[in-house]
């Protein structure tokens, strides 16, 4: 059942941060969500999730322009309904989801930087491309990040830097990735998803994959572009931006071994199971 009545567990820290940088007033906060939940009663062909948490995340990432936020969740929903790719059968348990999780193509770090963040790994690169589908490996980043979404509400408040290793990426990678699939994609992080991307780091990257990184930045809009940081085989570069202490030894850093944060998201999505396919009921009517 939707929880109507906004419960939080966030610290008083994290309030006055939302409240200082994303407009949110908590005398205000239930009339927010209810206004937004009206508007969503007349919108029944999103099929949104109308519950007070939701609406607030979505709130936090417009700031509280009641307008911006209905313009994401519309654009969030439609995302959901015209992308089937994505958002159906996502049933961890499936052999070629399995198989990407064993990989671990998405990886939210266990610890947060500095500024609160979430902290996401993207091993671009960590699949087979003869072998597995790119559209899967988008799937099991976004079952990722919707979980990770989901069981911590401090990410609405901070958002997300993004880290994209591209160790190992061949032209097998690259041919797969067609500009309409990155067009979708930056799409999906700038205009749908309700947390904020602050930052996107780009590591490991051979001067080749210019032409691939240039054809992400044609998608962007001017303050996306200026959050993109590309750090070519200078560790000590991203550790300016995110510390060794959060990161996987393997990439500079003290917290643990790659493979534990492997294992880690592999069961903790593939325990998700029941919530992703209740979930995937959320998406508004296919547009043909």
């Amino acid at each position: 059942m939707e929880n109507n009545q906004y419960e939080t567990n966030l610290d008083e820290d994290t309030l006055k941060y939302a409240a200082e940088v994303l407009n949110e007033n908590p005398s205000n906060r239930d009339g927010d969500i209810s206004q937004i939940r009206e508007w969503l009663s007349s919108q029944p062909q999103l099929h949104a999730k109308t519950d007070a948490v939701t609406i607030v995340r979505f709130l936090r990432g417009c700031k509280f322009d009641h307008e911006k936020t209905k313009k994401k969740i519309t654009a969030f929903y439609e995302l959901r309904g015209n992308a089937p790719e994505w958002f159906v059968d996502r049933d961890p348990t499936l052999p070629p989801l399995q198989e990407l999780l064993s990989l671990g193509v998405f990886l939210p770090l266990l610890k947060k930087d500095p500024s609160g963040r979430l902290v996401v790994l993207i091993r671009v690169a960590a699949h087979d491309p003869s072998r597995h589908l790119q559209n899967d490996v988008f799937k099991v980043g976004k079952m990722t990040l919707d979980l990770a979404i989901e069981q911590d509400e401090s990410v609405s408040v901070y958002g997300v830097t993004a880290v994209f290793d591209l160790t190992g990426i061949s032209l097998g990678h690259a041919r797969i990735l067609t500009p309409g699939m990155i067009k979708k994609a930056v799409h999906a992080w700038q205009d749908c998803y309700p947390v904020r991307t602050k930052s996107l780091d780009f590591i490991n990257t051979p001067s080749y994959v210019n032409v691939v990184l240039n054809i992400f930045r044609a998608f962007m809009r001017e303050k996306m572009k200026n959050r993109v940081h590309v750090h070519g085989f200078n560790l000590q570069s991203l550790h300016e931006l995110v510390p060794p202490s959060i990161l996987p030894e393997e990439y500079g850093g003290t917290d643990g071994k790659l493979q534990d944060l492997i294992d880690h998201w592999k069961v903790r999505v593939t325990e998700g199971k029941e919530w992703f396919a209740e979930d995937e009921k959320y998406k508004a009517e296919a547009v043909s």
